[in-house]
């Protein structure tokens, strides 16, 4: 049974040392809150009257205590202040941030609930209160130091460790480190063992996290029925347990449905509407569905909310474009591309701005200016061997399919399967851009022939691996990879023929670095993948090996690469 006495050491924290970030737009509550910290003893307390100041002294001190208030006048607030603290790592591990508000509304208090501040503070504040809050916050965060470090070093499956190491020793938090070691296990790539910590929970008490755990590895696993009636009942108990809708909603698109898709988004927007991310979820499936006024609207507020915010997105410009072609409004199309360009002035949004005009000229009739989008982007592909993101190529595709070019979205759809030849969902969204493009046949031959080709260029490396020719696996794998640079299964095969030749002939600088870049480079364009972890974990333990000076054995090399798993071939499709 879990604990929940508070340990009688709680009231020892010294407060007199630690450095403190007081943010308040009104100059009477700042020097309210800093004489209560006064009064606690404290000496270091730096003041901020709005966000942008605090994200400034932030970026230059890491602060022990930070106290912000949720509503900071023109500019961010303080849940945006929060937001892009934790984005930009701007806090230790064991920084505590409390989040002072008058504000009892459920929007406000849900909002700022979302980001996780370690408490939510009601105005007045009394010394006792802040004092009782600050105890039981940084004696908490103490728990989970070494663990919140391992986990900013993406090491796990060792902060998975770490958690159960924590358990006898800290009773009280004995929940809160289960529940970290089982997202922790998911992030590593080991969602059975994660499932059992979840199940350990359950066997004690209903804990809804706990079931939208388990059902988020069965979405994982492709159970999205199963996953879909886990959610519903979640929030049919508690209709404020917004993550589920998210998830909920996600189920709903890998399953096909749309419709209720859309309808759920809509239902979490209303109980927390200040996200930008559920916001720009909500316009998309609404503009894929032709619901023109429900995307207007969600875009709209997008873009209002995401003024401030560090998770401002060029989608909700892009996407209220369309809108505005749909609705036959060039005109204000046009702006918002301009203003997307200003607003975030990157190669990447140039190219989807210039998709993003092409498809609002063909939906608005236009199709003499659509064309001409069309020849330009034909004429950057030609120009750029360089491909976008998988979003990206597939709009752009459909655009140049619907102005009459065949021969470079073929090739772009090509470098899309190649890259993900084993993504169901994908092919399948691919291939219904062949039929749009009234190319089913041959656009199903085309995604058969792409899938064996990416298949025998990755089966080839890891024969050559397995037939101990290790130089030429990794000559073949680095070639393989610059021919498909988003193809997970090349990168995880290619990370792992690395590791298994330091494992055999010794630690080599060069291979280390070279395999770092390679698995961070999955993590950047896949987060959570399977092997992930813990081809991590083998060259950390490479690396702590080459510290100490302690060779490796054939033994250790052997049941290494076998904990992290072989290079793995496929059959060709």
């Amino acid at each position: 049974m879990f604990n929940n006495e508070l340990p009688t050491s709680i009231h020892n924290v010294s407060w007199g040392e630690k450095t403190y970030l007081v943010v308040d737009d009104f100059i009477g509550v700042r020097q309210l809150l800093r004489e209560s910290l006064r009064n606690l003893g404290a000496k270091n307390i730096d003041q901020a009257s709005s966000g942008g100041e605090a994200i400034q002294l932030l970026a230059k001190t890491r602060y022990d205590v930070v106290l912000c208030d949720y509503n900071l006048g023109e500019g961010k607030n303080g849940q945006q202040v929060l937001e892009e603290a934790r984005l930009r790592h701007l806090l230790l591990p064991s920084s505590v941030w409390l989040m002072v508000s008058a504000e009892k509304s459920v929007e406000s208090v849900m909002g700022a609930a979302e980001h996780q501040p370690d408490a939510y503070l009601i105005k007045p504040i009394t010394e006792g209160v802040l004092l009782t809050r600050l105890n039981r916050v940084w004696h908490k965060k103490q728990v989970f130091r070494e663990i919140d470090q391992a986990y900013v070093e993406k090491d796990y499956l060792r902060a998975a460790r770490l958690c159960e190491e924590q358990i006898p020793l800290n009773r009280v938090h004995e929940i809160d480190l289960l529940r970290m070691k089982a997202n922790l296990l998911t992030k590593a790539g080991e969602p059975d063992k994660a499932r059992q910590v979840y199940e350990r929970v359950l066997e004690q008490r209903e804990y809804q996290w706990a079931r939208s755990g388990i059902a988020k590895i069965r979405m994982a696993n492709g159970e999205f029925e199963q996953a879909r009636q886990i959610f519903q009942s979640v929030i049919a108990e508690n209709r404020y347990y917004i993550d589920a809708y998210d998830q909920l909603a996600a189920a709903y698109q890998n399953m096909g449905m749309h419709e209720e898709s859309c309808s759920i988004l809509e239902r979490a927007t209303k109980l927390s509407p200040n996200s930008v991310g559920r916001q720009r979820n909500l316009g998309n499936v609404c503009l894929r569905l032709g619901n023109i006024g429900m995307a207007e609207k969600a875009f709209r507020k997008c873009i209002a909310i995401g003024e401030y915010s560090v998770m401002k997105t060029p989608d909700a410009y892009l996407g209220l474009a369309r809108v505005c072609g749909r609705k036959n409004d060039p005109k204000e199309a046009l702006v918002l591309l301009h203003t997307a360009l200003r607003e975030f002035a990157t190669d990447q949004i140039q190219l989807r701005a210039k998709i993003t005009e092409g498809l609002v000229y063909h939906e608005s009739g236009d199709y003499r200016r659509a064309r001409r989008a069309g020849d330009e982007l034909e004429e950057l592909l030609k120009m750029n061997g360089e491909r976008p993101d998988v979003p990206t190529c597939l709009e752009m595709a459909t655009l140049l399919f619907a102005v009459g070019v065949k021969d470079s979205p073929v090739e772009l759809l090509c470098y899309v399967i190649k890259n993900n030849h084993d993504n169901t969902l994908l092919l399948d969204e691919i291939q219904q851009i062949f039929d749009k493009a009234r190319m089913g046949d041959e656009g199903n031959l085309l995604i058969m022939s792409s899938k064996k080709e990416a298949s025998n260029l990755m089966n080839q490396g890891v024969l050559l691996w397995k037939t101990g020719k290790v130089e030429q696996a990794i000559e073949w794998m680095r070639e393989a990879r610059a021919q498909l640079p988003n193809n997970l299964r090349i990168l995880f095969n290619a990370a792992q023929i690395l590791i298994s030749h330091m494992h055999q002939k010794g630690y080599s600088k060069q291979l280390h670095e070279e395999a770092t870049e390679v698995l961070m480079h999955v993590d950047r364009i896949a987060p959570g993948q399977q092997r992930f972890a813990q081809l991590m974990e083998q060259l950390a333990m490479i690396a702590a090996r080459q510290a100490g000076a302690a060779p490796a054995t054939a033994a250790e090399g052997a049941e290494a690469a076998a904990s992290a798993g072989a290079p793995a071939a496929v059959a060709p499709a």
